[in-house]
């Protein structure tokens, strides 16, 4: 399901730190912020970690613990993705190709090629009206009635479906789906559930991608407890569990191992819904990943693409600028991991260690510390990623100077408005004045952006906490928001 998000308008980040505030605010008693900061802070979990740090929007510190400890960002990995996507996104969209489609008639009868270009929002819903399967689908029925093997060809970007770090029991899930040039429908399989009487099972429907075994038990109620088990790289789906009668139809999404295979498989059922023969099988086009990968070894030598042939039709893909939104807002990770391909590709192959490499760059321009972050991935999911709240502070005041940095903080989530703040901070001094990137992973989470205070400055501050133990993960995330609403109703 697409969010839709409210936009609101909201002055610039350079108005809101020119605005007058009173003296008593400009000089604020920063000891005394601390010790608020650490009384608040001093209700988390007992065994966590925490580092804080909280500036003016000039650079002066007001709150700081432990701002130089590395700690696990979680979803903040996304901050640093798309600053980067920002930093060069003229020549991002002037580069990006759309998905496509060609007829390969060199082995005899003729074989369909759907060609990926690291475009995330392929769609094939039943409601797509933009960036389209099915159109695809139309230019090849106009053009042959009978088709022989449908080929997926995900080689724009070389094969790593998944990022070094990611915890294998969310490869399952629908935020561990993979990653490929050739994405559809967000790689993500859709089973709607419909619950029975009590007793029985609860019905289930889906693409018939995956072979589903339903043991899951409807039971009186309206709780749910479904658990879905599929071991990597299969296409068999478990799910067992309970569901309660009264609980209304549920939409679950699960993991795509393959996506270029998924979607050729896709592809394959639209064509005989429009009267096309397809008799073959389903292929894919994986380009494995070398040392040619990576700039490393690499070297001076600069990566040699492959040549792309002719299309017979090809998408138009939405602007960048929007998918950004999806990233932070929602905290997309597929799309979050695309955009770092896709930065990778402009200078490389495309790979992970490309896009790295982009990244120590970017950060080195913008003054950040390369003993400050480190990165696995461009998502977040990877449990080898670290950052210190300075790297990320520094991070959000280098962007807040840059000419699209308005732009960039558009994309944040609002506290209680929209995104993955929606319920957070409603009823607040903070209410609609912080805009900030979340971060959640087992026994982490971050928060880290621009707030605005009582008198109007606005700070940007980051916070992150790990190592809390099970089942407390809420508990810190109270803390950290008690804190915060404290800090702005100080200053």
């Amino acid at each position: 399901m697409t969010m839709k998000f409210r936009h609101i308008a909201l002055p610039s980040l350079l108005a809101l730190s020119l605005s007058l505030a009173p003296a008593a605010a400009r000089t604020p008693d920063t000891s005394s912020v601390q010790t608020i900061a650490e009384q608040k802070l001093a209700d988390r979990p007992a065994g966590s970690r925490v580092g804080l740090l909280v500036t003016t929007m000039e650079g002066e510190t007001l709150v700081s613990i432990t701002p130089d400890q590395r700690f696990i960002p979680a979803s903040n990995t996304k901050m640093f993705t798309t600053a980067i996507g920002y930093a060069q996104l003229p020549v991002l969209e002037s580069t990006a190709k759309g998905t496509g489609v060609r007829i390969d008639r060199s082995n005899g009868a003729p074989d369909v090629v759907l060609h990926g270009r690291g475009d995330p929002r392929l769609s094939s819903t039943d409601d797509c009206v933009q960036n389209c399967l099915q159109m695809l689908a139309d230019a090849i029925a106009r053009t042959t009635r009978h088709i022989r093997h449908i080929v997926g060809d995900d080689s724009w970007l070389p094969d790593e479906r998944w990022s070094p770090g990611m915890s294998w029991n969310n490869i399952q899930s629908r935020y561990g789906t993979a990653t490929s040039a050739l994405t559809l429908d967000d790689n993500e399989l859709v089973v709607m559930l419909t619950p029975g009487a009590v007793g029985t099972a609860p019905r289930l429907a889906s693409s018939g991608y995956y072979d589903i075994e339903n043991r899951i038990v409807t039971v009186a109620g309206k709780d749910e407890d479904v658990v879905a088990e599929r071991m990597p790289n299969s296409r068999m789906l478990r799910l067992t569990g309970t569901v309660g009668a009264d609980t209304p139809a549920m939409t679950l999404r699960y993991g795509v191992d393959d996506p270029a295979h998924f979607a050729a498989w896709r592809l394959r059922e639209l064509l005989r819904a429009r009267g096309v023969r397809v008799d073959g099988d389903i292929d894919v086009r994986h380009r494995p990943l070398t040392a040619a990968d990576d700039p490393k070894l690499r070297g001076t030598a600069a990566f040699t693409a492959p040549v792309e042939p002719a299309m017979l039709a090809e998408l138009t893909p939405q602007p960048l600028a929007e998918n950004m939104i999806r990233i932070n807002k929602e905290s997309q990770n597929l799309h979050s991991e695309l955009m770092l391909r896709r930065v990778a590709r402009q200078s490389g192959s495309g790979s992970i260690a490309d896009g790295q490499a982009v990244m120590r760059r970017v950060m080195t321009e913008a003054g950040i510390a390369e003993t400050g972050y480190d990165f696995s991935d461009g998502s977040g999911m990877s449990t080898y990623n670290r950052i210190t709240p300075r790297a990320a502070v520094g991070l959000l005041t280098w962007i807040a100077r840059q000419p699209w940095g308005a732009a960039w903080r558009d994309t944040l989530p609002i506290a209680g408005r929209d995104g993955t703040l929606q319920n957070r901070f409603k009823g607040t001094l903070l209410e609609g004045k912080l805009f900030a990137k979340t971060g959640s992973l087992n026994a982490s989470r971050a928060l880290s952006g621009y707030m605005v205070t009582r008198s109007g400055r606005t700070l940007i501050f980051s916070v992150l906490a790990n190592d809390m133990p099970n089942g407390t993960d809420s508990q810190a995330t109270a803390a950290v928001d008690r804190m915060l609403v404290a800090i702005a109703e100080a200053l």
